[in-house]
């Protein structure tokens, strides 16, 4: 009986140090939002598509007191990590003022500046300037405010069963340059994260800013309001994935116009990407356009791939397991006819991708024109030629690489207008165009 007192005593004791510590954490005042005109507010001036960095500004979107009143933009940093961050915090794994050590961090290769960096027009989804906060802004940093980088620029080699393979069919040679003596990729990584200015997103899609700051707060379930309250900060950095530039050959060459340069622009699918399904034709095309992209930097060019965090069409991997469901179990079985339907009848929408911000990356990266573009999708093409960029030629993924089960996928989206060399399907092709049901996958 001792015992269990003792047990209930440590137990009132430990919770009541929690909620001490807790109570430390914040204040008993919680800030809902700000407003311009509120006292203390003070943000730093942000003038985006300035000629220069100093002229720009720095993003600050800290919470933390040097930084609060003079925030200039909305959200959190760390994209889709913002959530963990703040878990951290919660748990006493960080303390909400931690402030980072840039030393040693600094890029590994330079890239830029180019005009389209100044150009308002060109680049709305990031910031052009976020991976050299610290040459750039170095006195707001020393006055103690909170700036953290939206990109990262390092270098690292690649190991992949599929390039070995390449390598013992002659695809790939072991260059020493591109390739190492021992099979593996060089390449340089390009990590960055959404800083979306609102006014220039608003302008891509064809829609009001007013309309696009309402719909991000209302069917977020009202997760930022000072995209309401604050129509004076004009960036707002959202809770999602970014993406990762992997760049093969000289990063220097791919602005330069005597150079050839090979890229993809690939959406996650880490179902076939990462675990090999086979029902998609991702992991083939993207290890396909990897080999080509070599190859491009060994005969002198450069290779780039540039890989979006846009799971399921960004629709999500629940909603993309769904519809694999309704597919397979669908009347008449899987066919290409109804591809498109079941996504539709489960999500609303077959594609939330919208590849309208898609260019941004590219013209951060200088690219003027792509002399083989590996991909076979319309609206990757459109988007890209759409924001001024050349593109010679157009790549499909070769027969021989698609899975048997992916042909209902390929088939459908060749119908619905991507780049083939070759026949489009009638309505008979894609009625006849049958995937496996569940019952013909032996487990």
């Amino acid at each position: 009986m001792a015992n269990a007192d003792t047990d209930t005593k440590n137990a009132a004791k430990q919770e009541q140090e929690q909620e001490q510590e807790q109570q430390q954490l914040y204040t008993s005042r919680v800030v809902l939002t700000t407003y311009p005109s509120q006292l203390g507010i003070d943000p730093i001036p942000l003038s985006w598509g300035a000629s220069s960095a100093e002229e720009r500004g720095p993003v600050v979107v800290s919470r933390q007191k040097d930084s609060f009143g003079r925030r200039n933009a909305i959200g959190a940093g760390g994209g889709s990590y913002c959530i963990y961050r703040a878990l951290a915090v919660a748990i006493g794994a960080l303390t909400p003022s931690h402030r980072p050590d840039f030393r040693l961090t600094e890029p590994t290769h330079s890239i830029g500046p180019f005009p389209a960096w100044s150009d308002p027009e060109k680049i709305v989804s990031m910031d052009p300037w976020g991976h050299a906060i610290v040459d750039h802004f170095s006195e707001q940093l020393d006055q103690g405010i909170d700036i953290r980088p939206t990109i990262a620029i390092t270098q690292a080699h690649m190991k992949l069963a599929e390039i070995d393979d390449a390598i013992d069919k002659g695809i790939l040679r072991c260059d020493g340059d591109v390739v190492t003596k021992s099979g593996e990729l060089k390449v340089v990584k390009v990590a960055s994260e959404p800083v979306w200015h609102l006014p220039g997103v608003a302008k891509r899609f064809g829609i009001n800013e007013a309309t696009l700051r309402r719909a991000l707060f209302e069917d977020t379930g009202g997760m930022y309001p000072e995209l309401i309250t604050r129509p004076d900060l004009k960036v707002f950095l959202p809770p999602i994935g970014g993406l990762t530039v992997y760049i093969f050959g000289n990063p220097a060459h791919i602005p330069d116009p005597t150079k050839r340069l090979t890229m993809r622009v690939h959406d996650e699918c880490n179902g076939s990407d990462v675990f090999g399904s086979d029902i998609c034709t991702c992991k083939p095309y993207l290890i396909y356009s990897i080999e080509e992209c070599a190859r491009e930097a060994q005969n002198g060019g450069v290779g780039v791939v540039v890989y979006f965090r846009k799971e399921g069409r960004a629709l999500g991997e629940v909603t993309k397991y769904l519809v694999y469901n309704a597919r397979k179990r669908q009347e008449g079985g899987d066919t290409a006819a109804n591809y498109f339907k079941r996504t539709e009848f489960v999500a609303g929408v077959k594609d939330m991708r919208f590849q309208a911000l898609m260019p941004d990356i590219l013209h951060w990266l200088g690219v003027k024109r792509i002399d083989r573009f590996i991909s076979m999708s319309n609206m990757k093409y459109e988007a890209i030629v759409g924001s001024g960029i050349e593109i010679v030629e157009r790549v499909s993924i070769p027969e021989e690489r698609m899975p048997a089960d992916s042909k209902v996928e390929i088939e459908a989206k060749i119908a619905d207008g991507y780049f083939t060399s070759g026949e489009v399907p009638t309505e008979e092709d894609l009625k006849t165009t049958k995937g496996r049901n569940w019952d013909e996958i032996a487990h």
